[in-house]
């Protein structure tokens, strides 16, 4: 598979300054597809300066014009759509089917949200005596992960842009194809020269240097809790703001006037999206103490319909540890009711789809996130022993309820201390913000909510 031999930095493909690559390998079948740079800090200070040079002229820039670059990105990740499906399968493993619909799907969307958002959005309001302006916080060191590689890009590039700022990327590099062929993108809508930057590269080497630079005002990071804590305290150190999404173990609450089996099944095929390596998959089933029984049973012919249908993980690693973690949950206690830890295959990153019953609230595999295609079901006594359970772990970023009446699903997730709930199946929403509570990160993304990240305030009194 084409890849570039150099960084995208000032609106053209340079040599990196080292001669370190990275090897992009298809976790279906563990060949090698491509190789590309391993940056460091001096491609990061060629980034970051000609961002710098680039804000003056991009944050003057009228937001109808902003607007028109980002729907002419738009219109040209539609025209290369199917191109990049291929890639997102290729280094990332999912379905072609699933890459086609959502991995390139839903950015669509989000960019288009955006470009109508920069063209509407109030940069300016009348307060009493005042005007209070929203302007762009300047450069953005955006650090995005492998698991949705194209949205979680978008999601970061298109509010930033839309706000006047300017954006240094580093992708994850297990994916790193896919931001290739989104700098393609934004060449060819006519971005200018230094608004749009990216270099590939390693996590602890070009992704640190990137959140250290003191030339960055705002790091954009999406990942594990882990590597958000210390990007956040390097940040915290030079007053930088952060807007940090991070790791969840999201509850799928199911009361007892609930369709049962509507929401077991869509709660295992929520896991099951993208071989289980979603940050807001609904990781834990909470079913009542009188329909768990049937719940599990439910779940496990559920999960057998997914058993050639989902993509491998992502490489080794991740394959090694999803796997170590089902063999955590049996040697706990919990019952395999669905899958385990044997590889399906001979070849490829691939873990079978598993449900544990019989798991409790303090076991492993209810409290960690797997990131994997594993569901596990839990019961309750009553709403407050499930409120308990829904809120007992160190993660907020999402979650579902159901029950046969609206209002009495709200009152719950109301309770709930998460980000986002969806309530029966709620639809898929890019205007809605998302993002968590407690250690699932700080910041929201999508709509509104997430273009406000990239702005700063100030206020004239008249």
């Amino acid at each position: 598979m084409k890849a570039h031999d150099g960084m995208y930095i000032d609106g053209a493909w340079r040599p990196a300054a080292g001669r370190d690559t990275i090897a992009v390998v298809n976790p279906a079948d563990e060949q090698v597809i491509a190789e590309v740079p391993a940056g460091g800090a001096e491609d990061v200070d060629a980034a970051v300066r000609a961002a710098r040079a680039a804000l003056p002229a991009w944050a003057a820039t009228a937001p109808a014009e902003r607007a028109a670059r980002i729907a002419a990105l738009r219109d040209v990740l539609v025209a290369r759509k199917d191109e990049i499906a291929e890639t997102v399968t290729a280094e990332l493993g999912a379905p072609l089917p699933f890459s086609q619909a959502v991995h390139v799907g839903v950015p669509i969307l989000v960019a288009g949200s955006y470009a109508e958002l920069a063209a509407s959005y109030a940069f300016e309001e009348k307060v009493g005596n005042s005007t209070v302006y929203a302007e762009p916080v300047g450069v953005v060191g955006a650090i995005t992960p492998w698991n949705y590689p194209l949205h979680q890009i978008v999601a970061k590039v298109a509010p930033a842009l839309a706000a006047g700022c300017t954006v240094v990327l580093k992708p994850a590099e297990d994916t790193p194809l896919t931001a290739q062929l989104f700098a393609e993108a934004v060449h060819e809508a006519g971005v200018p020269a230094g608004v749009f930057n990216l270099v590939t590269g390693l996590g602890p080497v070009a992704g640190q240097a990137l959140a250290e630079h003191d030339g960055v005002d705002l790091v954009s990071f999406t990942g594990s809790t882990a590597v958000g804590r210390r990007i956040g305290a390097t940040a915290g150190g030079a007053v930088k703001r952060v807007a940090l999404e991070l790791g969840g173990k999201s509850a799928n609450v199911i009361l007892p006037s609930a369709d049962l089996a509507k929401a077991v099944g869509v709660g295992v095929a929520n896991v099951m999206g993208n071989s289980g390596q979603t940050c807001s998959a609904w990781t834990r089933m909470l079913v009542h103490t009188s329909q768990y029984d049937e719940a599990v049973a439910l779940a496990a012919e559920a999960a057998a319909k997914y058993g050639d249908r989902i993509g491998p993980l992502v490489n080794a690693k991740q394959h090694a540890r999803v796997r170590g973690y089902i063999e955590k949950g049996v040697a706990e206690g919990a019952r395999l009711v669905a899958g385990g830890p044997e590889a399906p295959r001979e070849q490829g990153y691939f873990v079978s789809p598993t449900v544990f019953a019989d798991v409790t609230p303090e076991m492993t595999v209810a409290q960690e996130e797997i990131f994997g295609p594993v569901v596990s079901l839990i019961r309750y006594e009553d709403e407050d022993d499930a409120l308990r359970i829904a809120n007992g772990t160190v993660y907020g970023l999402a979650g579902a309820v159901w029950a046969g009446d609206e209002a009495e699903a709200v009152a719950f997730a109301r309770r709930m201390d998460t980000g986002q709930v969806d309530i029966n199946g709620g639809r898929f929403n890019p205007l809605a913000p998302f993002g968590g509570y407690k250690q699932s990160g700080v910041g929201r993304e999508l709509g509104s909510h997430g273009l406000a990240e990239y702005l700063q305030t100030k206020s004239l009194q008249f």
